[in-house]
């Protein structure tokens, strides 16, 4: 089957190609790249954090309007890389859908119920002809409980994993890396790292992959702990954190 002299599997998000890969699937993917932009999660013994790079393309924009860090419930954050439309259309989702479980069920809806089911929706956009899947990697982050801080990430196909920390974007490969060497370093000390030690790690890890030095404006960072409901930092709080990495350089 051929369109327009090409493969029809090259535009029908249904048909396998011959290598048995669905190439508007892996077109999403691509798509999560086109922002720019690099994001990462870190969690350490009662907090989890997610952090990422904020670029504002006009000088008439005004930065306030401009975030990649959302709060989809008091308990549960998120950060997302790719298409802004599509970020927002899947952040709104989640948030409906938390709605109707704490309606249904009378309790908060706990992150890995939250997870798998948007992760569902999203794998069934890569079934229908009259779908497409959404361009976005969303990071979602909550304090459970009893089972401690919880980072899960879903990409376009559906699939989601948990995570000790993860990286998300166009610097996705060096990001991770720079995380499994901290991880290795620190052994099991990374889980007990303080609400504080959290953050900075994930400054200063995307410091070294983008090699600069951010200012307070140029990131956003989220962070949600056992105490304290899902919230994004202001910029003397990042200010703080950062100059507190400076110092002990």
């Amino acid at each position: 089957m051929s369109v327009g002299g090409n493969l029809g599997h090259e535009y029908q998000i249904t048909i396998f190609s011959p290598q048995g890969r669905l190439i508007q699937v892996e077109y999403a993917f691509q798509a999560v790249k086109t922002a720019g932009l690099t994001a990462i999660a870190v969690k350490g013994k009662d907090t989890a954090v997610v952090a990422i790079e904020k670029k504002v393309t006009d000088r008439l924009i005004d930065p306030k309007s401009v975030t990649n860090v959302f709060s989809v419930t008091d308990r549960i954050g998120a950060v997302t890389v790719g298409i802004p439309p599509d970020a927002r259309t899947i952040i709104s989702r989640m948030r409906m859908e938390a709605a109707e479980y704490k309606f249904e069920n009378g309790h908060h809806c706990p992150i890995d119920v939250l997870v798998a089911r948007w992760a569902d929706l999203a794998q069934l956009y890569t079934q229908y002809a009259f779908m497409r899947p959404l361009g976005v990697e969303t990071i979602c982050v909550s304090v459970d409980p009893e089972l401690g801080p919880q980072i899960y990430k879903v990409d376009p196909a559906g699939q989601y994993l948990g995570y000790k920390a993860c990286a998300s974007g166009v610097k996705e490969a060096e990001t991770t890396s720079q995380l499994e060497k901290s991880f290795k370093e620190k052994g099991s000390q990374h889980k007990e790292l303080s609400a504080n030690e959290t953050i900075q790690l994930a400054l200063s890890t995307l410091q070294n992959v983008l090699s600069q030095n951010f200012k307070s404006n140029d990131i956003e960072v989220g962070v949600v702990t056992g105490k304290e409901n899902f919230k994004k930092l202001t910029a003397q709080e990042i200010e703080e954190h950062l100059n507190a990495l400076a110092q002990r350089d």
